[in-house]
């Protein structure tokens, strides 16, 4: 059992050390500024489309179910409180979720696992060159900044989506759509949300790096890598999307 238990423990402790690491040359000099920006049009790249391809659908579904929800209880002008809701507090981290786990932290799990199997890293590190703060730290920075902005993308696409599917095919009112927006949702929910998009990002980016960096093997282990950093991408960001959101419907309802 002490056996079963050592190589999942051996790797969570790994990655905690590499973040304590990460977090001390974030503050480090140079700052890595053209890697940083790089990375994140990197990451922006590949994400971009499929966010705007979950988004939509993600929309439809939330505004078709709620909206027949309402219609039967007679309170149909409500579907706009109910779409802002829905997409800042649930849709827009969820999606966001989806898409940096399964697209962002992929493609730099890849890229440095290709790395490490040719050897660069063990390279840089004779060199004396640090490759946490030259390459893990505009990682997850890129990371973490392209979550916020795909996360704002989402919800955008999820008020805009729920308005045009509620009004143009559900004949809801359009301006008590509108006025409807901010009942539920204010700067509150909207904060809580980034800060959940921005975490998302920044742990996507970590257990990316740190399976990529620690790859063994040949080319079939990038691959391993890559699947692997899907997993505990998911498993991770939905277990901090639900402690989130839990302490953010306390503070505001308090």
């Amino acid at each position: 059992m002490v056996d079963l238990l050592e190589v999942p423990l051996r790797a969570v402790g790994g990655l905690f050390a590499m973040t304590g690491e990460t977090a001390r040359a974030a503050f480090s000099r140079p700052f890595q500024r053209r890697e940083f920006i790089d990375q994140a049009w990197f990451v922006a790249r590949v994400s971009l489309l499929p966010t705007v391809l979950v988004a939509v659908p993600f929309t439809v579904l939330v505004s078709f179910t709620l909206n027949i929800l309402l219609r039967e209880i007679g309170a149909a002008d409500l579907s706009g409180a109910g779409a802002a809701l829905g997409a800042v507090t649930q849709v827009g981290p969820m999606v966001t979720v989806l898409i940096v786990a399964g697209a962002g932290a992929t493609a730099i799990c890849a890229d440095l696992a290709a790395r490490t199997i040719r050897e660069e890293i063990d390279a840089m590190r004779v060199l004396g060159i640090n490759p946490i703060h030259r390459l893990v730290v505009p990682r997850v920075l890129a990371s973490t900044v392209v979550a916020l902005l795909l996360n704002g993308l989402v919800c955008s696409i999820g008020i805009l989506g729920g308005f045009a599917f509620s009004v143009f095919l559900q004949d809801v009112n359009p301006g008590a759509f509108v006025n409807g927006i901010t009942l539920l949702t204010g700067f509150g929910e909207l904060m809580i949300s980034q800060v959940k998009a921005g975490l998302f990002g920044m742990i996507a980016g970590l257990v990316a790096s740190y399976l990529g960096l620690n790859v063994k093997g040949g080319a079939k282990s990038v691959g391993d890598a890559v699947n692997q950093t899907v997993v505990f991408a998911f498993m991770a960001l939905f277990v901090v999307n639900l402690l989130v959101t839990a302490v953010g419907i306390k503070l505001t309802a308090g």
